[in-house]
């Protein structure tokens, strides 16, 4: 079982070895794959496509039915080549995001993640997005926070996710939770913040780094035990949001709750580092083969 002390008036709970929902422990034998869901990855952009690709692979290879990734035209080529088994949309644009997502047309997909690779350009698309979007499982990340955070109505927009019943999900490293959320003068200090902006914005915030930090909507919050120094490398991050859209895709009937799918998330995100450098050095480890070693992480023994 977890353990779990108050801290500055949160409940910190250690997540040492989780309990694997059905979806991903074992699976029925009648299923097919609309049964673990239908994921859209928007991603990429020119010069940046191989974060589409790291947080495409690592969809599939955490259990996703079915994905689509949006990219622009220039990215076409790269997804259809790099990630066969994906299906995918294309936008107007030749460089980046600019196509604005109807409710109609987001009816088709479990879960939505947006940000790994997109660039900074899509600020209009984005929001259409999460207008659309609303009761829609999401995961933001990357370049996707940075334009919300520059959104002066972004909070209220995570807000009426919340309201739809459905939270989304944040995975902020310390830059970006910085620009979301303000600078804090210590690790405390933090720590009480991302537990508040979760509370009042009704979203998971996924905090980046060592021991990673996964605030939930009551102001509980999840400690991860996984992963090692190796892991600080680029695309790392794109793989986590991956796997965490996978499982949000996989949870469509709410087996667990958002907080756990990211907890979950992070948990083998971070054994999969582990597993990697069992066979490797630290300093060698790339985003990859964090990929690579996710079909085992995802394997409960």
């Amino acid at each position: 079982m977890p353990s779990c002390l108050l801290v500055f008036h949160t409940c910190m709970r250690v997540i040492e070895n989780p309990i694997f929902p059905d979806f991903l422990d074992r699976r029925d034998p009648e299923s097919h794959k609309g049964t673990y869901g239908h994921a859209l990855l928007v991603a990429g952009s020119r010069g940046k496509m191989g974060a589409a690709v790291l947080a495409a692979w690592a969809c599939l290879r955490s259990g996703a039915g079915l994905l689509t990734v949006h990219v622009p035209v220039c990215g076409v080529d790269i997804m259809q080549t790099a990630v066969p088994e994906a299906m995918v949309s294309i936008d107007d644009d030749n460089t980046h995001f600019t196509h604005l997502f109807t409710t109609e047309e987001l009816s088709r997909y479990d879960a939505i993640a947006v940000g790994p690779g997109l660039g900074t350009d899509s600020q209009e698309a984005l929001q259409a997005l999460l207008m659309a979007a609303k009761g829609k499982a999401m995961v933001l990340d990357a370049d996707a926070l940075n334009m919300l955070a520059r959104m002066d109505d972004g909070k209220a927009l995570l807000k009426s996710h919340a309201d739809g019943g459905v939270p989304t999900i944040l995975t902020p490293h310390a830059k970006e939770f910085e620009r979301l959320f303000g600078s804090c003068a210590n690790d405390e200090e933090r720590i009480q913040r991302q537990c508040d902006a979760s509370r009042e914005a009704g979203c998971v915030i996924v905090y980046k780094g060592h021991r990673t930090q996964t605030s939930g909507r009551q102001g509980e919050m999840y400690v991860n035990t996984t992963g090692n120094a190796g892991m600080a490398t680029a695309g790392s991050g794109d793989v986590l949001t991956g796997v965490t859209l996978a499982i949000m895709c996989q949870n469509k009937d709410n087996q667990i709750d958002a907080e756990m799918c990211a907890a979950l998330a992070v948990w083998i995100h971070g054994k999969s580092g582990d597993l990697a450098v069992q066979k490797q050095s630290e300093c060698s480890l790339t985003a990859g083969d964090i990929v690579e070693n996710l079909k085992y992480a995802t394997m409960r023994k």
